[in-house]
């Protein structure tokens, strides 16, 4: 059975997003499954990056339950009694679930296990690549350092820690090919390096769950393939479930287990690759874009 089906790890339910008078997001409700690479597609303006937004908490939903368990597996009635409590997170026989609409971005990234990258690169330019690694690393380490005091002692702990962190990070320059390039700044660098650079960063974060918008954007075809390779291996071999978004449809095809198209903030079809492909809601969504090359990528697929 479908992962997303069997073993969801994150399940959207009645999400609503309203600006004043604007609906972005209507009613969409759909789950993301453990160890699964989903993808959230439509025509620009579905609500794709609202959708993102709510589940990362940069922003709060007008409505809707935004369930996710860390460890374990979402039981129904543990969601509900959760709910009930005004709690933001408890633990359970099921495993640890949070409520993520309850959550600032910053608590979900630390606590619940939840990263992600934007459409627009934000790294930190005027640092090296290796440095912008041990950034991601900021919570680790100033728990080691007992925030800060020990750090400034020199304690054996915190140098225990740094090291660590900076083997990671250079483990993460070396499994995207950058390794390099770990002293160059970050802003030196070509775009699609700087594209690596940023999914490694937030791996960095030993991510539960990562959320990717847009990571193909500006990629050429074979830098696309090697994006594709690299999204395969992550969940592959270091288990972590995917949640993208990506208008690049030979990337989405490619790697998905499991695809949710959007359509002016609605939800149009959820399931496989295979049945979204060939679904005509989907296809006269995408009748309306301008790329005329996006739309055969659809209709081909990975035929």
């Amino acid at each position: 059975m479908s992962r997303w089906l069997s073993d969801p790890l994150l399940r959207v339910e009645r999400l609503s997003m309203r600006f004043g008078g604007l609906v972005a997001v209507n009613d969409v409700s759909f789950d993301v499954g453990r160890g699964d690479v989903t993808a959230l597609i439509g025509p620009n303006g579905a609500g794709k990056t609202t959708v993102f937004n709510c589940v990362t908490g940069f922003y709060k939903p007008t409505t809707g339950r935004l369930a996710f368990a860390r460890s374990g597996h979402i039981d129904a009635q543990d969601a509900r009694a959760l709910t009930q409590t005004g709690k933001r997170f408890a633990r359970f026989a099921s495993g640890e679930i949070f409520l993520l609409e309850r959550m600032a971005d910053h608590e979900i990234a630390a606590r619940a296990g939840v990263a992600r990258t934007f459409q627009n690169i934000r790294l930190f330019t005027g640092m090296t690549a290796l440095e912008n690694l041990m950034v991601a690393q900021h919570n680790a380490l100033m728990r080691a350092s007992g925030f800060s005091l020990l750090g400034l002692l020199g304690a054996r702990a915190w140098r225990r820690a740094e090291e660590e962190a900076r083997e990671k990070a250079r483990l993460w320059l070396e499994r995207v090919g950058l390794i390099e390039r770990a002293d160059d700044p970050a802003g030196a660098l070509p775009y699609g390096d700087q594209r690596r650079l940023e999914i490694a960063r937030a791996m960095c974060a030993d991510p539960v769950l990562l959320c990717l918008d847009e990571p193909a954007a500006g990629l050429n075809p074979r830098e696309s393939g090697e994006l594709a390779d690299l999204l395969k291996a992550i969940r592959d071999e270091h288990g972590a479930s995917i949640l993208i978004i990506e208008h690049d449809m030979s990337v989405v095809m490619r790697i998905s287990d499991h695809v949710i198209v959007l359509d002016h903030g609605a939800l149009i079809a959820d399931g496989t690759p295979q049945a979204v492909r060939e679904d005509p809601k989907v296809i006269a969504a995408y009748l309306g874009v301008d790329d005329e090359a996006e739309l055969a990528a659809l209709e081909g697929g990975a035929s």
